[in-house]
């Protein structure tokens, strides 16, 4: 089974853009008097950040070499506090921070900078608009420190974090290499049309210039081939999804294979598609049971999560080596358990025993950033804790991450997070606390537990303590009455 629509492309990118809020493109698209408006409603987040004119050029380095690490971004300079301020009365200041990546920066961050005209109450002004590109090397401050854009903030990593990021970066990324033999004309205009569209620009080049999806001599990458060609596969025919079903928890192998019949899907096309369809495919397979849905009502539920499984999906498609050849991810569907195979290994060090602690440096920086302007992926590290969050609030076990010499395996099961024995013999109730103290990002104290649940303090503390003596939750305090003590999920 194999499935290619194109149609089926510019479907989802014209649903999926809908959602996109592509905020900053389409404010500096607009007239002149609306552009600053817009750009102080737009939210600053993993790719956008406005800055002060006031700010000292040595200053705004922390925030260029924060940008150039991660996925690249804009910044605006001009915009503080929910003003606009005088740019065009500062020329020198405007000079100074636009040498700003060069004298600051180590090695240089390539940024392109442009006055764009802004109209005001006081009359005609400008911003400096400064777009930072992916890099391809480990950047850092002149005075040596280095930074990561993770979610709003610009991140000072330590030595541990700083030695991740360089293996991760100890080649040219290969989504930002040009793709071999290959031209503009080669990109599919639908496609294309539709997402220029959608992030509020009016041309094909620039839209692609705006996400790093060119090199310096106007060259599409391997980026922007793989997620605009109608048919990517003609140059990397290992970017292919596979989805099988099997009938038993083994795979089998001969004439004992376990396949199902019409069991075995392959997708190609461009990665919105690969995706949309995957998804299609798990939906329909997925191992059910009959049970009472949210709106009351008996009907079939999956036996492993919805989001959990696309989740591992996506990070499977987005984060992938497609420079390794010869493999394709699989996404294996048994009755107990679904099983999502990625080739390439997690960058830098990684101790898969606390997979919530995995830093987060994108593989594909520019595919990660499209994808998330289509809102098929969010922004850094937010998908290994949605996934966990999901098997918990079911009362499943964990994800398990397992590592070959090439390849991320990702397994999602069926089995039940406790213990039936030991769920049995917990207060009614105790399982929405450790839910809660699992998926929350921040400790919690009894009084905390009690109003996030809707319960009595009584009740909440014979919880609580109910689960610690079965070590599933640990107590932190200095005495009994400490009014700062708190409680964790064990960390076991």
């Amino acid at each position: 089974m194999n499935f290619r629509p194109l149609a089926t492309t510019v479907k989802f990118l014209q649903y999926a853009c809908s959602v996109s809020s592509g905020e900053v493109d389409w404010a500096l698209v607009q007239a002149a008097e609306k552009r600053a408006p817009g750009l102080l409603a737009a939210s600053e987040d993993q790719w956008f950040e406005r800055k002060s004119i006031r700010i000292k050029s040595r200053d705004l380095a922390p925030t260029l070499v924060a940008f150039a690490n991660a996925e690249g971004g804009t910044i605006v300079i001009g915009l503080s506090g929910g003003v606009v301020e005088d740019v065009d009365g500062r020329p020198d200041q405007l000079n100074e921070l636009r040498q700003c990546s060069i004298q600051h920066t180590d090695p240089p961050v390539r940024a392109s900078c442009e006055e764009v005209e802004i109209v005001t109450e006081e009359g005609l002004n400008h911003l400096l608009v400064i777009r930072v590109a992916p890099g391809e090397r480990v950047h850092r401050t002149a005075k040596g420190d280095c930074y990561l854009r993770v979610g709003d903030e610009s991140r000072r990593l330590n030595f541990a974090q700083e030695r991740e990021l360089l293996y991760d970066r100890g080649q040219t990324q290969y989504d930002g290499e040009p793709a071999a033999d290959i031209s503009f004309d080669d990109l599919d205009e639908r496609l294309l049309g539709q997402f220029a569209k959608n992030i509020g620009l009016d041309d094909h080049a620039r839209a692609l210039q705006a996400r790093s999806l060119l090199t310096l001599k106007g060259q599409p990458t391997n980026a922007a081939y793989l997620l605009f060609a109608s048919r990517p596969q003609d140059l990397f025919p290992q970017a292919v999804v596979r989805v099988i079903r099997y009938l038993a928890n083994d795979r089998g192998s001969g004439a004992r294979l376990n396949i199902a019949e019409e069991g075995d899907a392959r997708f190609e096309g461009p990665i919105p598609t690969v995706i949309h369809q995957a998804q299609e495919a798990v939906e329909r397979w997925v191992p059910q049971r009959r049970a009472l849905n949210t709106e009351g009502r008996f009907a079939a539920v999956p036996l492993v999560p919805r989001d959990a499984w696309l989740e591992g999906i996506v990070n499977a498609v987005v984060h992938r080596s497609y420079s390794l050849a010869g493999d394709h991810i699989r996404v294996e569907i048994f009755p107990n358990r679904i099983e999502i195979e990625s080739p390439g290994r997690f960058p830098g060090l990684v101790n898969l025993n606390s997979p919530l602690k995995i830093a987060r440096f994108a593989r594909n920086p520019r595919i990660s950033r499209v994808c998330a302007d289509l809102r098929i992926t969010q922004e850094l590290g937010e998908g290994i804790r949605r996934m966990f969050e999901e098997m918990r609030h079911a009362g499943l076990d964990d994800p398990l991450y397992r590592q070959t010499s090439g390849s991320v395996r990702l397994v999602l099961t069926t089995n039940p997070r406790l213990d039936p024995k030991v769920a049995a013999s917990l207060p009614r109730g105790s399982t929405d606390v450790l839910k809660l103290l699992e998926t929350s990002d921040r400790q919690l104290g009894t009084g905390e537990v009690a109003v996030a649940l809707g319960i009595s303090r009584p009740t909440a503390v014979k919880r609580l303590n109910a689960l610690r003596d079965v070590n599933l939750v640990d107590w932190h305090g200095k005495s009994a009455r400490d009014p700062r003590a708190y409680w964790t999920a064990a960390s076991n």
